[in-house]
């Protein structure tokens, strides 16, 4: 008999001062492409676990000189589905645990690392 599916569905809301927000979210197997998010809204996808477990999903962010990049959801680790992109990094929620987490800090580009 199979399984019935489970979709996990990840959200990243942009709660940064007027600035617009790149997300670029990927998994081995999906490239999501980049998005600009406005203040206050979210980029959010849906997926089902991979059949064989493993499913893992990482994000890259961009606001005008910084960048961040963090994982967004594995099956083998703690893996929150709402993530708050804010001024001083990336905080994370579960959706059963109500206390939010810092993951990861903003990191400084210099100008002639953004094109690359």
């Amino acid at each position: 008999m199979a399984r019935p599916s489970v979709q996990h569905t990840v959200h990243v809301t942009n709660k940064l001062r007027d600035r617009i927000l790149i997300v670029h979210c990927q998994s081995k197997d999906d490239d999501l492409k980049a998005h600009a998010v406005p203040v206050g809204e979210s980029f959010r996808w849906s997926f089902e676990l991979n059949a064989f477990g493993g499913t893992l999903f990482w994000c890259k962010l961009a606001v005008q000189d910084k960048r961040l990049v963090f994982t967004a959801f594995d099956h083998y680790g703690h893996s929150a589905v709402y993530w708050y992109v804010r001024d001083d990094g990336v905080y994370g929620k579960d959706k059963l645990i109500n206390d939010v987490f810092f993951k990861a800090a903003w990191r400084r580009v210099w100008p002639r690392q953004l094109t690359s």
